[in-house]
């Protein structure tokens, strides 16, 4: 793997034959500088998917007034998240979309945020991804989405709900090395109490006579709390303390480098982009540029495995499939069900996992070896695919074993000595054998030829 795909295996969805030429042309470092800024990157492809959505704009009444408590918008959040990490080229954007949405998960779809999980991608996520954790962790924390999903909406002093607060230290911030305890969480979500949504509105509110009274103390963060008006400002005082605490400083540095280094990056990587994090008080961007500027990420390729989503993208991104007209995204929107990863939707608060061993089963891999296949052959008419042929080169090599590393080459997988041979015996011939223009391997065989590149190992890493 060359220095080139290692970082674009790793900063976007899956590299393409276009956009690794792009960033020869460019420069990585140049490249990369605009991918951080992703405002500066012109997205037509991606602007124009976002546009055949307008209901994704729609604010929580209207929603409503429109669709009751269906989940049509969530559907079609889903839809253009898979659509945008196919087809932007904001390629940084979408995997940190991806990273924070794991992070401080809202399951989507999922009962009580129909009318405001969109929100919660375009207003908490999207807007903070490469800004500050800080604003971050307050904006997500106080959303109707994060405070209907984990019921903090009906918390009262009188009547406390713990789950928000709970799941604030363990999953969002200090996690379990803090050594928290069940006065801290009961503590913790008394501080979030009278944080409430909006029946009509659905938007976050506050309502002092729900607010408990009396001092507070979660680990360090200690307040009088004494008055029910100003207890808005107390909790976002208490997520701002969070947001800068150490070990919160070690878990977001911890969760990136397992996005963007290997499933167990070293203790001393991590303590060093904790460092940055701290310094740059909680800016996500220092802590990339230092990420992605470190001997361990540049020496890690082969460390991580693509995740059945990310493997779907890839190989949509690598086969050059094109976008519909309309919104039916056709095998795009159902194979990741099938894959067991939909995208935004793990059901529980920690996120999906980002590490090889949870996505190791026998059923996951055939189930991607049977979409790499599908959509090599193009079978979902309602994509648009480029044709097994078009990926042949021209002219036609002499022998079999060129045409299968070329092969290899059109599809960014470099493929060893006993692969060509495998791939070649598929086809009933060896390296050496002459190639025909009629040779199976050239016309009815070459969508599984093609699918049988990206399901060797090397293809599946990330």
């Amino acid at each position: 793997m060359t220095d080139l795909l290692h970082l674009l295996r790793r900063t976007t969805y899956g590299p393409t034959p276009a956009l690794l030429a792009e960033v020869e042309r460019t420069g990585p470092s140049a490249w990369l500088a605009q991918q951080l800024a992703p405002s500066t990157v012109t997205d037509p492809v991606g602007d124009r998917l976002a546009k055949r959505f307008p209901q994704l704009q729609w604010p929580a009444w209207k929603v409503r007034e429109v669709h009751g408590f269906d989940w049509t918008v969530m559907l079609q959040l889903r839809d253009l998240h898979t659509a945008r990490a196919v087809w932007s080229r904001r390629q940084l954007l979408e995997v940190l979309v991806d990273v924070w949405s794991n992070a401080l998960n809202v399951p989507n779809p999922s009962s009580d945020v129909s009318d405001v999980r969109h929100l919660y991608d375009r207003d908490v996520i999207r807007r903070h991804a490469l800004g500050r954790f800080e604003d971050l962790l307050v904006a997500a924390v106080t959303s109707p989405a994060m405070l209907r999903y984990l019921a903090a909406d009906q918390s009262t002093g009188r009547n406390p709900n713990e789950n928000l607060g709970r799941e604030l230290l363990e999953l969002h911030t200090v996690g379990r090395a803090s050594g928290f305890t069940e006065h801290d969480v009961r503590q913790s979500a008394l501080v979030l109490t009278g944080l409430t949504v909006g029946s009509k509105s659905g938007q976050t509110e506050y309502a002092p006579q729900d607010h408990w009274v009396g001092p507070v103390r979660v680990l360090g963060f200690r307040h009088p709390n004494a008055s029910a008006e100003r207890g808005r400002e107390v909790a976002e005082a208490y997520l701002r303390y969070l947001a800068r605490h150490p070990l919160t400083a070690r878990h977001v540095a911890t969760r990136l480098a397992v996005r963007f280094v290997s499933d167990a990056p070293s203790p001393a990587l991590v303590r060093a982009l904790a460092r940055t994090y701290t310094v740059s008080g909680t800016a996500v961007l220092p802590v990339l540029r230092q990420l992605l500027g470190s001997r361990e990420f540049l020496e890690s390729g082969g460390q991580k495995v693509l995740t059945p989503f990310q493997d779907l993208v890839a190989t949509a991104r690598v086969l050059g499939v094109s976008p519909p007209r309309g919104t039916d995204f056709g095998s795009l929107g159902w194979w990741p069900d099938v894959l067991g990863q939909p995208p935004l939707g793990w059901p529980r608060p920690d996120g999906y996992p980002d590490v090889a061993a949870a996505w190791a089963g026998a059923g996951t891999t055939l189930a991607r070896w049977n979409a790499h296949l599908a959509l090599a052959a193009g079978w979902d008419s309602k994509l648009v695919h480029r044709k097994p042929e078009s990926f042949l080169p021209r002219p036609l090599p002499a022998t079999h074993g060129e045409l299968v590393r070329a092969l290899g080459a059109a599809l960014l997988v470099p493929l060893a000595p006993a692969q060509v041979d495998a791939l070649c015996g598929f086809v009933g011939k060896v390296p050496a054998s002459r190639l025909a223009a009629d040779d199976p391997a050239v016309t009815w065989r070459l969508a599984s030829l093609l699918s049988l590149v990206l399901d060797t190992p090397q293809a599946a890493l990330r």
